[in-house]
């Protein structure tokens, strides 16, 4: 089994910045593999946030968190960062971490095979 611990999450002021962690555990990995970042604000669908593949070198983000949002991998690869820069209100989710068995990064919620249990984030105006 596999197992995503996520962590970091909290509340901070608009315009503040979070930084979430999210570490990978468990007998079965092995091999390459991407992580991802989801959220989910109530009575919302869990969206896509921000992924990235194996190697680090390759990145996707969701528009509305472009350029304030950072995806990263530890040297060690089984655990990922979510630096949140310009905290927005709408930003305010529950934050959930994901493993895929591919190299590449996805943005499909679909392709992803492992999930956290989440971490809150909340940005007060």
């Amino acid at each position: 089994q596999v197992q995503l611990v996520e962590s970091g999450g909290g509340l901070v002021q608009a315009g503040g910045s979070l930084r979430l962690s999210c570490a990978a555990s468990g007998a079965r990995i092995c091999g390459a593999y991407s992580m991802g970042w989801f959220r989910q604000a109530p009575g919302k669908e869990r969206e896509f946030v921000a992924a990235i593949g194996w190697s680090g070198g390759s990145t996707y983000y969701a528009d509305p968190v472009k350029g304030r949002f950072t995806v990263s991998r530890g040297n060690a690869k089984n655990t990922v960062y979510l630096q949140m820069n310009s905290l927005k209100p709408e930003d305010t989710a529950v934050y959930y971490c994901a493993l895929d068995r591919g190299m590449a990064p996805t943005t499909r919620l679909v392709d992803y095979d492992y999930w956290g249990q989440g971490t809150q984030v909340t940005v007060s105006s």
